[in-house]
């Protein structure tokens, strides 16, 4: 390929995967990844879900745009779907109610299909819950799981077969525009000259802004912990067959917790948001326990023990929507961050919207009317 691309896309997560695998169909684009491997932060620990309620209302909207992609993939893509059956339990105590009632009548023109359940029905639906628990539930029957590793990996091979070059231990430590406004790269495997810049570098998506001498829009990545445990036995009968294995995932309406079935396992999390700084995170002690400690609540089962602890960064500006589109500070600087916790679910609408933008296209009409609200000029207060 040599050093002189259309397009360098720094961060190989799953929003800089999918848009270079989107991308190479037409240009000349280079993947760096400063990580020994691709997705090593928070695309490597996400639970990852395709929940049409879930976000702001771009971030319905792009999970909209991108689900024929899940259901349909392009010929090749991957060698197993790329969802599964999952659906999704909103709950909620007595006090909750009126929060439930609340977000019942914001999503229930982007869900047609939910169900409200009275807190015995919460029960028959996920039986690990204590019936003293829930007085009442929202589910999603239609959300699924996403098999996160196999459209991480689709993405990637598929960039490759497009003749994309993927650069591993390729951190950005300098950058700058050159005289005839092309971005001049130096990485720890060599230097590089492009026409477009794509910022896809998650919690990292600020430094390399300021490495570049763009200002800041106001990205703060924020800790998320997580825990596996055993499946619990439900009525004295291991459930790893079916039954809890099969259930929804479960949350509780005021993001207090969430409970995912995973790989004859459950993952649970206290749905945490510490802000911190860009780094290789590890779970706190104390989250460790809240969410150990929420989890018993929730099922008046004592955790023995925990098969694996670990915590991810998700990046949020302060309005909770993406940032996708070019920078109007500086010519060639694109904007691919802010996914927060739904990077997957809305992967394959945003690298469309991103593609269409970077090429010069219209784009399609599911995706028009979300430019305005997830471009960097909203962020912007000069």
């Amino acid at each position: 390929m040599g050093n002189v691309v259309d397009v360098v896309v720094a961060g190989a997560g799953i929003a800089g995967a999918s848009l270079a695998y989107e991308l190479a169909a037409e240009q000349r684009v280079l993947l760096l990844e400063r990580e020994e491997r691709p997705g090593y932060h928070s695309s490597g620990r996400s639970a990852a879900m395709l929940i049409a309620s879930y976000g702001t209302d771009a971030v319905r909207g792009l999970t909209k745009a991108g689900r024929s992609f899940f259901e349909h993939p392009p010929e090749g893509f991957s060698d197993k779907p790329l969802l599964s059956k999952r659906g999704y339990l909103h709950i909620a105590r007595e006090s909750q109610l009126s929060r439930l009632d609340a977000f019942e009548l914001e999503i229930r023109p982007h869900v047609p299909s939910l169900r409200r359940l009275s807190g015995a029905e919460v029960v028959e639906a996920a039986p690990l819950v204590d019936p003293a628990y829930p007085a009442a539930g929202l589910l999603e029957p239609d959300a699924m799981a996403i098999d996160d590793a196999a459209l991480h990996q689709g993405y990637l091979r598929g960039f490759a077969r497009r003749g994309g070059q993927l650069m591993t231990n390729a951190e950005i430590t300098k950058t700058h525009q050159g005289a005839g406004g092309r971005w001049m790269i130096e990485t720890g495997v060599g230097r590089f000259e492009t026409d477009v810049l794509v910022n896809a570098a998650g919690a990292w998506a600020e430094a390399l802004a300021e490495l570049a001498g763009v200002p800041p829009i106001g990205l703060q990545p924020k800790r998320r912990t997580a825990i596996l445990l055993d499946l619990p036995e439900v009525s004295g009968a291991p459930a790893g067959a079916g039954l809890l294995g099969d259930m929804p995932m479960v949350t509780d309406i005021d993001d207090e917790f969430y409970v995912k079935p995973e790989g004859g396992a459950l993952m649970v999390s206290p749905a945490d948001e510490t802000p911190v700084p860009p780094s290789d995170v590890q779970p706190e002690e104390l989250d460790v326990a809240i969410t150990v400690d929420r989890y018993e609540t929730l099922t008046g089962k004592t955790v023995r023990a925990i098969r694996k602890r670990w915590a991810g960064l998700r990046t949020f500006v302060p309005d909770h929507s993406p940032v996708i589109g070019p920078d109007p500070a500086a010519t060639g600087f694109f904007w691919l961050a802010g996914q927060g916790g739904f990077g997957f679910m809305t992967a394959p609408g945003a690298a469309r919207l991103a593609a269409d933008l970077i090429l010069g296209r219209n784009p399609d009409h599911d995706l028009a009317p979300l430019i305005e609200a997830v471009s960097p000029k909203r962020l912007r207060k000069d």
